[in-house]
């Protein structure tokens, strides 16, 4: 009896002993779609870290502390603008070519750009020239996780069997908890050797984390060639006629994602805000908020990630488990509802300027996105038909990027400096609100069959 990869009916063509599925197993994909995404959120947080420490010394000397801080965290925003532009382009050839293809792609244009960010020069040796080029090479980080993200998660929901989606998807979910802790622990090893105040770290030490992106990109590379392109897509492929429009030319994916399943799309982004918001904020503000503003050491902030990346991992993998007996939607409604009252007693927290508190923090507010993250990895590919799921979900997940991880960081800084650290608790429970309400607003996922509808 032929049975669908993703649960369902049968597609008639794509069995669970076919040779293409026997050469590529369900746990192989898994592995293979965390090494990939742990690659890729490496690249992308080391950004993070360098833009809290050194980015604000090397690329903007002349503004100060705090603008230059400012001015160091929107080149750190303008990933999340690119990534929706990602998840269009790499979504449409993700949902015509196919998902491996496609996350080959993306994982050579982040090494790429990755690896030009540790070449480039700083503000003193060409000028204004070096903000600008690490500008664009920020936004083609960006461009590469806005296709990353929904490829990865497709490898392993299209291949899960039935009632095991949120087990098999919780893989790519915790690359980011990983490479949260390769960032860390390769400014905390560069800082122990060369010295965290010596000049050697800034001219030229924070750049070993970003050089070594291309012996991973390498590993990566390795593991998504060995795999086999997902049975359901090529089921789709072989028995799916492409819509085509009035004129007889082919749709295209973004189209068709955004006619027939707008509302999904920006409920999910909206869902999505405060997952994003907690994450950003608890990692790359927090550990320039930790060094500048509480006076605690580099090597104390950066220690206190690599625990609040154990604590965000384990919640991933315990809440994507449980969204398979209760629901995604249940499991990201009690994440956002916390996050709301977690923001307000944030802020006052950190402001004792307790190290145990300071670990307290950062550990509670990325253990709670990681108890929406976990579910949200099956979640969004059972929310969109097969023809356009690439597409709709990278969307649904890039447009909350934007909204949730570029906004709060960029405004935070210039908010605590008005209104005190508290109106970053408050903005952040806004956010929070506006999650929750779309996150009740969403249909539940759990059993829905992913062959095209």
């Amino acid at each position: 009896m032929n049975t669908s990869i993703g649960g369902g009916v049968s597609t008639g063509s794509v069995s669970s002993s076919s040779p293409a599925v026997e050469r590529t197993s369900v746990r192989r994909v898994a592995v293979a779609s965390c090494i990939g995404t742990t690659i890729e959120f490496y690249d992308f947080f080391i950004y993070g870290t360098a833009a809290a420490l050194v980015f604000p010394k090397v690329y903007f000397p002349a503004l100060g502390s705090t603008a230059g801080t400012v001015a160091s965290f929107a080149t750190f925003a303008v990933a999340f603008i690119a990534r929706p532009v990602g998840a269009m382009l790499f979504g449409h050839y993700g949902d015509r070519i196919g998902r491996k293809k496609t996350l080959v792609s993306t994982l050579l244009l982040m090494g790429f750009s990755t690896v030009l960010i540790g070449l480039l020069p700083g503000a003193g040796t060409i000028g204004v020239a070096a903000p600008l080029i690490l500008v664009l090479l920020r936004f083609g980080q960006g461009f590469a996780v806005g296709g990353e993200w929904a490829g990865a998660n497709l490898l392993t929901a299209e291949y899960a069997p039935p009632g095991k989606r949120g087990l098999y998807a919780m893989f790519p979910q915790v690359g980011p908890a990983i490479a949260f802790v390769l960032s860390n622990v390769t400014f905390l090893i560069t800082g122990a050797v060369l010295g965290d105040a010596n000049q050697a770290f800034l001219d030229w030490g924070w750049r070993i984390p970003f050089l070594l992106s291309a012996v991973l990109v390498g590993v990566g590379l390795y593991m998504r060639l060995a795999i086999e392109e997902t049975p359901i897509f090529r089921a789709h492929q072989a028995l799916e006629t492409p819509p085509e429009t009035e004129t007889g030319t082919r749709t295209m994916p973004f189209l068709d994602a955004w006619r027939h399943q707008t509302k999904e799309i920006l409920l999910a982004a909206g869902a999505l805000t405060i997952v994003f918001a907690t994450f950003y904020m608890g990692t790359a503000y927090l550990t320039s908020y930790g060094s500048k503003a509480l006076g605690f050491s580099r090597p104390f902030v950066l220690l206190t990630g690599v625990v609040g990346a154990v604590a965000f991992g384990t919640t991933i993998v315990v809440s994507a488990l449980y969204s398979d007996r209760v629901g995604r939607r249940r499991v990201i409604l009690v994440s956002s509802s916390l996050a709301v009252v977690w923001a307000l007693a944030l802020f006052p927290l950190l402001d004792t300027k307790n190290p145990a508190a300071f670990v307290l923090g950062v550990c509670t507010t990325l253990a709670i996105f990681g108890v929406a993250y976990g579910p949200i990895g099956a979640l969004l590919p059972e929310l969109f038909d097969t023809r356009y799921r690439y597409t709709g979900a990278g969307l649904g997940y890039n447009l909350g990027g934007v909204l949730g991880g570029a906004i709060p960081p960029l405004i935070a800084t210039p908010l605590a400096a008005s209104f005190g650290s508290i109106a970053i608790g408050i903005m952040l429970a806004a956010i929070g609100m506006l999650s929750v309400l779309c996150t009740l607003a969403l249909t539940e996922t759990k059993d829905r069959a992913l062959h095209s509808r």
